[in-house]
């Protein structure tokens, strides 16, 4: 059985759980916030984040993946992506080589931000799907 200090190590986000556990350390067996700290493997923020606010659950959610860096680039990635979508399965490049090609014509923002934006584009493409049974 995991003891309580695994609990809440390496799940990326604060749950119920592991919230309830921090308060009741905190208010209910008097412990430190550097010992709450080490016990369940959070920062020192985090547990006065939970011990101040009453709030149950924690989360982030960004509303809008902003572009910067690839909209003046759109049209030069749109022609990419299209000339390699009409070539045939074998010869098509990977996103990994668009990218490289984009960044030959000087584009200087990062592969996630191209692999984003042709996942978008590709399910634009896409729509309305034609049906196959």
């Amino acid at each position: 059985m995991a003891s309580m200090g695994d609990m809440g190590a390496g799940l990326g986000m604060l749950i119920v759980e592991t919230i309830a556990k921090v308060r009741r350390a905190y208010f209910t067996q008097g412990k430190s916030i550097k010992a709450i700290c080490r016990e369940f493997r959070l920062s020192r923020k985090v547990v006065r984040k939970v011990i101040r606010s009453e709030a149950t659950e924690f989360r982030y959610e960004r509303g809008r993946q902003p572009l910067p860096r690839i909209d003046p680039w759109r049209d030069q990635l749109d022609g990419l992506l299209l000339a390699n979508e009409e070539k045939a399965a074998r010869e098509r490049l990977t996103l990994i080589r668009v990218f490289e090609e984009l960044r030959g014509l000087g584009y200087e923002g990062g592969y996630d931000a191209v692999r984003r934006y042709a996942r978008v584009w590709r399910a634009a493409r896409r729509w309305p799907r034609p049906m196959c049974r």
